[in-house]
């Protein structure tokens, strides 16, 4: 542990004779999860034990947050929309357009920007092996289904449901199907 936090990988916090550590910063947390994406094969899946596990995977590939962002079909589907509108770029990693900009700014997501944080970056999709909205963009984009009722919580705290008004909205805005979110 002493060597990561010398390495700044990890944080270390003091409370009397307990030390505690962390991930230092959400670029360790990418470098961890990118890391993940490459330990097991995807034929090598743990098979669900029971009912339960069953439903709670089910719900987490159907949609959730990964970290503070959309993830799973959900943030695949998003993506691709954003993508296939000229509004998020892939070709050299992920940047929004000049028309991406505007369409944020038109839908009411602030993209309120502090710090060094990306605007727009690609975070790799565990379950569907390939890259979702992260960053600024991707926090703004998940805040805001949030808190527009577009998606709720259920089950645990990150998987979310897209509810029919979320299902309107997307379409709306970027003519996503509603059979991609279910």
């Amino acid at each position: 542990l002493g060597r990561l936090v010398a390495g700044g990988l990890l944080a270390e916090e003091r409370q009397g004779r307990h030390r505690y550590v962390r991930l230092a910063d959400a670029r360790v947390a990418q470098l961890v999860e990118d890391l993940a994406a490459q330990v097991a094969p995807p034929g090598k899946a743990v098979r669900p034990r029971n009912l339960r596990e069953s439903s709670a995977g089910s719900a987490m590939a159907r949609g959730r947050t990964c970290y503070d962002h959309l993830a799973g079909r959900l943030g695949i589907a998003v993506t691709d929309a954003l993508t296939d509108r000229g509004l998020l770029q892939q070709e050299t990693g992920f940047a929004l357009t000049d028309a991406g900009l505007a369409w944020f700014a038109a839908s009411g997501i602030g993209l309120g920007r502090r710090g060094r944080r990306p605007l727009a970056r690609a975070c790799l999709d565990w379950t569907e092996r390939r890259p979702h909205l992260a960053g600024v963009a991707g926090a703004a984009l998940c805040r805001h289904a949030l808190d527009a009722g577009w998606c709720v919580r259920i089950g645990s705290e990150r998987a979310v449901k897209v509810t029919a008004a979320g299902e309107r909205a997307l379409f709306d805005l970027l003519g996503v199907e509603a059979r991609a979110l279910r």
